[in-house]
């Protein structure tokens, strides 16, 4: 079965569940996209991964990496191969340098560990024709979504802006100090936008 390469494209706040995120695919050389909804351990650990923060401890999929570099296994590719009743089947495909082997997993792991080994991300026309959104769809929904936007989310936008404000104001001495501190609470969001701060600065 022919094998269409994704590439990942976002991750953000659910609006649909509370405490999960949407971590949106897309179709390398395509128009369409595939969400899929991860938890926030999840979401945290690709986030970090894609904004090449280093935690103070390795996470589960770091754990992963490291066991199986030191077994002599790698990661060749990530498959998402199947959608069952909504739900997401995936595999990561090892090699052990004799033969190569799948590991069934869940995609939000599999695609945190593939991140890691710097591996493609794939599916198959089946997946991607019943669960993928065509780019015209996903931005009319976009738009949608900004004009429900919540009262509190309203309410929460000018503290932000009031931090992000504070941020270009302090010193790359304490902006350091602060990133320290972000990192030992793996307050890794925080971590990413004092970082990015302090690079913006050279």
């Amino acid at each position: 079965m022919k094998k269409i390469q994704l590439e990942i494209l976002g991750l953000s706040s659910s609006q649909s569940q509370s405490g999960s995120f949407a971590l949106v695919l897309g179709e390398k050389d395509g128009n369409r996209r595939l969400p899929i909804i991860i938890g926030m351990f999840e979401a945290q650990s690709i986030a970090i991964q894609i904004e090449k923060i280093n935690p103070n401890r390795p996470l589960t999929h770091d754990l992963f990496k490291s066991f199986a570099e030191q077994v002599g296994v790698t990661v060749q590719e990530v498959m998402i191969s199947d959608l069952k009743e909504g739900v997401f089947y995936s595999k990561i495909v090892c090699n052990d340098g004799d033969k190569q082997f799948d590991l069934d997993a869940r995609p939000s792991d599999a695609i945190a560990i593939g991140l890691r080994f710097n591996v493609p991300i794939y599916t198959v026309e089946t997946v991607l024709s019943e669960a993928g959104i065509i780019l015209s769809d996903l931005e009319d929904e976009d738009e949608d979504s900004e004009l429900d936007e919540t009262s509190e989310t309203k309410a929460e936008s000018k503290p932000a802006a009031e931090k992000k404000e504070k941020i270009t104001e302090t010193s790359v001495e304490d902006l350091n100090k602060m990133l320290e501190e972000a990192l030992a609470k793996e307050d890794y969001e925080k971590a990413a936008k004092i970082r990015d701060e302090i690079q913006k600065r050279g």
